[in-house]
């Protein structure tokens, strides 16, 4: 477009007195200091923004030109204003305009600033003046970075997928034909259910590789299972309600549960995954259990045939919940794959949960619920009442990415890809990390966990390959009530083997340094 005729900047009356032309000038720099016009946004051509707010267009003109004089807009004749892509430093005072009392803020302060509000937020939380509710101050509590995460990824992020792989001309051209072939129904309301071609695929997927016996009625689309969690606590959960927790196990679940009031019935976790047995004696009368059943997060062993036997028997005896998180079941590399617990689920006990964040790509922000039938209303209900759906346009183009054979193939690919790489990370474990981390064998998932000498602060060792430019997560994170081993969550997914070996030579000096004082 050569002309911003549509953007329509929302204004304050202007002041009973106060000249045009100063009112006009103090709205405009203040919503550039403000954000809600960003730097390098265009702003509506002269004769526009005067014909809409009943100005005449030399008071406009007059505007632009000072504020371009003080370094706020940038722009040529015939191509239009646009916020200066650098803010001035320091503020200008002009004679007494309407404008914010705070200055512009420099490339360091901005930087500050997006450090400060990247700070966990239990911070916000713990502000006694922000007036949160006692859920609002849980709910505060994220376990997420809250800024995002950058591109490329670095050695060892957990939990990222390989994105420089991903076909995204490929995604472009489906998305793009996609919308092409699109009708107006497309602009309406989706189903909150979900686009019911994309649960049938993956209702026909779940039947196929994970044993589960559904159809397409009994799936819901969400944004995240992060929603399924949350929705799920609030349909099942009344305070003080019990839930099951693995021990060591995902903080995400934990907060979510904790914000919806029940109390944590921490479970400890071994070589075969949630010991139930314990679980039953804790806690017998729990209304809900969240288990990673195929890949334990973050230990990694399988929850065994007689354990998710004894969780169904207890979920029936009890009446209870169980929500299954298969979070990156489909990167197996080694052995046959797994079927879901909620294949074995014949009472309705089970909810399963699948994400294509990982499966694809994070931003996506797509996953699903396989649902008991005596909860799909309920659930696709409380969806209405608080998301309606996820954008039809992105579900529409991920049915067509799958139909069309491109999510299967690219998987497929991914999967050979990770294991080559899940190798590399075994290799330069040998390598460098004797006497430092112990890598037990990986056989699926996009990271693994690395156990480091008893009784160490892993913590510290986290923060130290921070700062040397390592991302990993400390296993302590991971604690309920117990003390987990000490060790570290390494992603190998999403890097590249030349990668994988120089960052493990850099963990490597780090962890000498601690643990050795070197």
């Amino acid at each position: 477009m050569r002309r911003a005729t549509e953007i329509d900047i929302a204004l304050n009356a202007r002041p009973d007195g106060m000249p045009l032309q100063r009112w006009l000038y103090g709205e405009l720099r203040a919503a550039i200091l403000d954000g809600r016009l960003a730097p390098g946004a265009r702003l509506p051509a002269t004769r526009d923004l005067a014909t809409r707010h009943r100005v005449s267009r030399g008071t406009v003109l007059g505007v632009f030109a000072q504020l371009a004089a003080e370094g706020y807009l940038s722009g040529a004749v015939g191509r239009g204003s646009f916020v200066a892509s650098e803010l001035p430093d320091v503020r200008i005072e002009s004679a007494p305009a309407a404008a914010p009392t705070s200055a512009p803020a420099s490339a360091s302060t901005r930087a500050a600033r997006r450090a400060a509000s990247a700070r966990p937020s239990a911070d916000v939380a713990s502000n006694a003046g922000i007036g949160l509710s006692a859920r609002g101050r849980l709910l505060a509590r994220s376990a997420f970075a809250v800024e995002g995460r950058s591109f490329p990824a670095r050695a060892f992020r957990p939990s990222q997928p390989d994105l420089q792989s991903f076909p995204f001309a490929l995604w472009a051209r489906v998305a793009a034909r996609r919308s092409r072939q699109s009708n107006r129904s497309m602009l309406a309301d989706g189903e909150a259910q979900g686009y019911a071609p994309l649960r049938e695929a993956i209702a026909a997927h779940v039947r196929v590789t994970r044993g589960i016996a559904c159809s397409a009625d009994h799936v819901a689309i969400v944004g995240s299972v992060q929603q399924v969690l949350d929705l799920s606590a609030r349909l099942w959960l009344d305070p003080g309600d019990t839930a099951w927790l693995e021990d060591p196990g995902y903080p995400g679940a934990r907060l979510l549960f904790e914000a919806a009031g029940a109390r944590i019935a921490a479970v400890p976790v071994d070589t075969n995954g949630i010991d139930v047995a314990a679980g039953r004696q804790f806690a017998p009368h729990a209304r809900l259990a969240y288990v990673t059943a195929g890949r334990q997060a973050p230990l990694g062993p399988a929850l065994s045939l007689e354990r998710r036997l004894a969780l169904l028997d207890w979920a029936h005896t009890h009446r209870a919940l169980v929500i299954e998180d298969d979070y990156d079941s489909e990167y197996r590399f080694e052995g046959r794959p797994l079927a879901a617990l909620k294949s074995l689920d014949n009472a309705g006990h089970v909810i399963y949960c699948g994400t294509f964040s990982k499966l694809l790509f994070p931003a996506l922000r797509i996953a699903y619920a396989v649902l008991p039938e005596r909860l799909v209303e309920p659930f696709v209900a409380a969806l209405s009442l608080t998301s309606r759906h996820v954008p039809l346009d992105q579900q529409a183009t991920l049915h067509a990415f799958i139909a069309e054979g491109h999510a299967g193939r690219h998987v497929r690919r991914m999967r050979e890809l990770y294991g080559e790489r899940a190798e590399a990370l075994r290799e330069a474990a040998r390598r460098h990390w004797a006497g430092l981390l112990a890598l037990p064998p990986i056989v699926a998932g996009l990271d693994a966990p690395a156990f480091l000498p008893a009784g160490t602060d892993d913590a510290l060792a986290a923060r130290l390959a921070a700062e040397a430019g390592i991302e990993t997560r400390p296993l302590s994170s991971y604690s309920v009530q117990r003390e987990a081993p000490a060790g570290l969550v390494l992603g190998f997914a999403g890097i590249g083997a030349q990668e994988i070996d120089a960052g493990a030579s850099t963990l490597a000096r780090v962890l000498q340094r601690m643990l050795y004082r070197t």
